[in-house]
């Protein structure tokens, strides 16, 4: 199946061409069809599936209806995302596949100064695409109109909810007129996600192009057992060994990963940059940007990153630290493998992390390949610390089961789930 078989216009399909795919995904083949028709769509869909030209393509399409009689001083459409680079991820898209036409659109989120955000509304835009806070901190000086907005996207919206963001989207959904288009994207369906959809969703369509933490089939996994002590040096060999230009490395801490990139940069000679929360966004979006266009080799970025981070063609992720819950492992080698290309996703598993292995092969449904390298073998003698326990008592370093993901909506007319071919 080729894009052309959608119906897009010819603008649309040349910018298509010009970024180079051909093919559209499963989540694509699916989403597209139904975005074009108006309908509202719920989607599961795991990062890596091309769920952003999912929605990005048909909604500049609709947009292109009736443009004229449009007024520009209002935002027509609304993206919102959980985190800034998300953001601006996405709106790079936008930008992307709308290059031809006659569409303005910008990001919007915290961070920086919010005098320049407020110039740009005022310019006149079609395309909205921002952070919950930051629209609130627009909306709430008066810098934006949400009363015509036709389509509506929420973007990642489990993380969304994972952040604490449920409130702010609460309160934007009452700023938006109630006839529009909304779509809902989200890697897992729980309860909270369930209640979200039936408050604003009217009859969607609904699909799920990959079951719910589920792996990408081109990424293989590769597990070190490594001494804590000896990880950095182990990292900096691999780097070396396999001659890594590019990988991106997860650790669990702020803290980690500002000690891991200058271990790195110091006594390794690579160069690597840190990418957590603490980080203004200037630093945030330099590091970046220095990532992509090769100026370091290595992003060290804590779970702030695991979704929402668009690198082609990126052929490595490392888990520095294991992470304490299954699920996010799925979310940071999501960053590899993507669109079908082949990945590699390195874990760096210490004694105390064999826990959390186990509970990262069960949700893989398959163990994950051992390779222990010659010099970094882990001491024999040495003991997992005792387990640790938060203030609520539950174990720091015992990922609590997958939640059942099973979705039988009751309400506004939703029908079962399509599965994408």
């Amino acid at each position: 199946m080729s894009f052309k078989e959608f119906g897009l216009t010819e603008k649309i399909l040349e910018a298509i061409e010009d970024a180079g795919y051909t093919t559209p995904t499963p989540i694509q083949k699916e989403a597209i069809p139904i975005v074009l028709s108006g309908s509202d769509l719920l989607a599961g869909s795991q990062t890596g599936s091309g769920k952003t030209a999912g929605f990005t393509l048909p909604l500049l399409q609709n947009l292109m209806k009736n443009r004229i009689a449009k007024n520009r001083s209002f935002p027509r459409a609304l993206i919102l995302t959980p985190t800034r680079e998300l953001a601006a991820q996405v709106e790079e898209s936008v930008k992307t596949y709308g290059k031809h036409l006659p569409l303005r659109s910008a990001a919007f989120f915290g961070g920086v100064n919010i005098n320049p955000q407020i110039n740009k509304l005022r310019s006149g835009l079609d395309i909205v695409v921002a952070t919950p806070g930051r629209l609130l901190d627009l909306s709430n000086q008066k810098a934006i109109d949400l009363s015509q907005i036709e389509i509506l996207v929420l973007d990642e919206a489990d993380r969304m909810l994972d952040m604490g963001f449920i409130h702010d989207i609460r309160k934007i959904l009452k700023l938006l007129p109630s006839k529009k288009q909304s779509l809902l994207f989200s890697a897992t369906f729980s309860s909270e996600i369930k209640k979200l959809a039936e408050t604003f969703l009217h009859a969607p369509q609904m699909i799920q192009a990959t079951k719910n933490n589920e792996a990408a089939p081109t990424i293989s996994h590769i597990m070190h057992p490594v001494d804590t002590k000896n990880k950095a040096n182990l990292l900096s060999h691999l780097i070396t060994f396999h001659k890594w230009n590019q990988v991106l490395v997860f650790t669990r801490t702020k803290h980690g990963a500002n000690k891991l990139t200058a271990s790195l940069s110091t006594k390794g000679g690579i160069q690597a940059a840190a990418i957590h929360g603490n980080k203004s966004q200037t630093a945030r979006t330099k590091a970046l940007a220095d990532f992509k266009n090769g100026t370091i080799q290595v992003l060290v970025a804590t779970d702030i990153a695991a979704r929402g981070l668009d690198i082609e063609n990126l052929p490595c992720v490392v888990n520095f630290d294991l992470p304490q819950v299954p699920a996010d492992y799925i979310h940071r080698i999501g960053r590899t493998g993507r669109a079908g290309q082949k990945g590699n996703a390195i874990s760096l598993v210490s004694i105390d992390e064999n826990e959390l292995l186990k509970d990262i092969e069960r949700l893989l449904k398959e163990p994950i390949k051992k390779i222990t390298i010659e010099g970094f073998e882990p001491d024999p003698t040495i003991s997992p610390k005792p387990i640790s326990r938060g203030a609520s008592g539950h174990r720091q370093n015992k990922s609590p089961k997958p939640q059942k993901t099973s979705f039988t909506p009751k309400k506004r007319g939703f029908r079962p789930f399509k599965k994408a071919k």
